[in-house]
């Protein structure tokens, strides 16, 4: 059988080669997530800059993370029949437009929406689901977990080295003209990038081909989808809930040291490089089922220490190393599955819809943790939530069957 970057019944005449892809998109998903990761830096000079309460700002970036699940499919199906570059072109110039309108809007409403927008199609353009699908056609079976494995390192790398930039740029630049900077950062760096991942040159294949629809239908039919999506969900509320609110949680805590903050979030950028590399390399070798399942209760068993320990700078430390190794593993493991179930054709839109049940959990997780800290002063509801999920995403994803589809002669589609 022969991969496919289309949804017209085409396929490649030769894969792109492996190492460029994993390069290529390995700088865009650092800037990509790293930029974003950070936005919980801005979250109090924002809100103090225009008198907003944190319930606001938290709002703007529930927003952009449920947009970036909305327009995620649709991203995937234009470039599963397009191809990536273009797509990662387009979401750059909505990248830096977002930032722009973060830096210059202060009408709460307008802030909400049109980051929201812009930022989350950003996101959906340039982030995993974007590359999942050439990096998918790409890496031979053997090697497609780990290749999922490295483009979650890469992201995570991005946290890793994004995280004190952004918050040395907001210290000594203010946190408008720090937007400016990293929105030249993004074009510099990403529209380069964009075009080492053209797609070769196609040819039609032969025999029945499957539709986006039919895709579509299949996979809503498909209970492993559907645990698959439920238990995505989780890692957004999880990670989004943590990793915006959780330089504010520890100022309330007395921690008022921001470096203790920064270097939190950046260990958890470096951590997870070797959790995400590891669980690609390991879903290869063991069900990926299994594996997410144990990220999963792991997650809340570091949480549930994390919170009965007495809170110091090192308990934090220790907390988003731990942390950091879970953070993104989650992400080689799902793709991985999705690829192992239902080919690659349409990889990159399955993904994005897998991923929009991720971003309604972000969604949730930002936005309630702003929305409980208003009303009554502390994320702890906020947190036995965070830790209450993570046993429910441990316990569905256990039944999941990794196996191929089996579909009938007449619908089977050439991938």
């Amino acid at each position: 059988m022969t991969s496919s970057a289309s949804s017209n019944s085409a396929t490649k005449l030769s894969a792109p080669d492996l190492k460029t892809v994993l390069l290529a998109s390995g700088f865009i998903l650092t800037l990509a997530m790293g930029v974003r990761h950070g936005f919980g830096f801005w979250l109090q000079p924002i809100s103090q800059a225009h008198g907003w309460t944190r319930e606001t700002y938290s709002l703007a970036n529930a927003m952009q993370n449920l947009m970036w699940g909305v327009f995620g499919p649709f991203a995937g199906m234009v470039i599963d029949k397009f191809g990536t570059a273009k797509v990662i072109v387009f979401g750059a110039f909505l990248y830096v437009a977002g930032l722009l309108w973060m830096a210059l809007i202060d009408q709460p409403t307008l802030f909400i929406m049109g980051s929201g927008i812009l930022i989350g199609a950003a996101l959906a353009c340039t982030s995993f689901g974007a590359v999942s699908g050439i990096i998918g056609r790409s890496a031979p079976e053997a090697k497609r977990s780990w290749a999922f494995g490295m483009s979650s390192a890469a992201s995570s790398f991005g946290q890793f080295v994004m995280m004190p930039v952004e918050q040395q740029l907001i210290n000594h630049v203010g946190w408008q003209n720090a937007f400016y900077v990293l929105a030249a950062m993004l074009l510099a760096v990403m529209l380069p990038m964009a075009y080492k991942l053209r797609e070769p040159p196609l040819v039609h294949a032969s025999g029945p081909q499957q539709s986006i629809m039919e895709a579509i239908r299949e996979a809503f039919a498909y209970k492993p989808f559907l645990l698959l999506v439920a238990g995505y969900f989780v890692c957004g509320f999880q990670v989004v809930f943590i990793g915006v609110h959780m330089p504010a949680y520890l100022k309330d805590k007395g921690i008022m040291d921001p470096n203790v903050a920064v270097i939190a979030l950046a260990l958890i950028g470096l951590f997870n490089i070797f959790g995400s590399y590891y669980a690609g390399k390991l879903g290869g070798m063991f069900p990926k089922r299994y594996l997410l399942s144990s990220i999963y209760i792991s997650r809340s068993v570091v949480i549930g220490l994390f919170l009965l320990a007495p809170l110091s700078p090192y308990s934090v430390y220790i907390f988003a190393a731990a942390m950091g190794v879970l953070w993104l593993s989650t992400v080689p493991l799902t793709n991985g599955v999705i690829a192992g179930i239902f080919g690659l054709k349409y990889l990159s839109m399955l993904s994005g819809f897998v991923f929009f049940s991720h971003q309604v959990g972000s969604f949730l997780g930002v936005w309630l943790g702003g929305y409980i800290y208003t009303r009554m002063g502390n994320y702890d509801v906020v947190w036995m939530i965070t830790l209450a999920l993570g046993v429910f995403a441990a316990l569905v994803n256990l039944p999941i069957n990794e196996k191929p589809i089996a579909r009938m002669p007449s619908q089977a589609v050439a991938i």
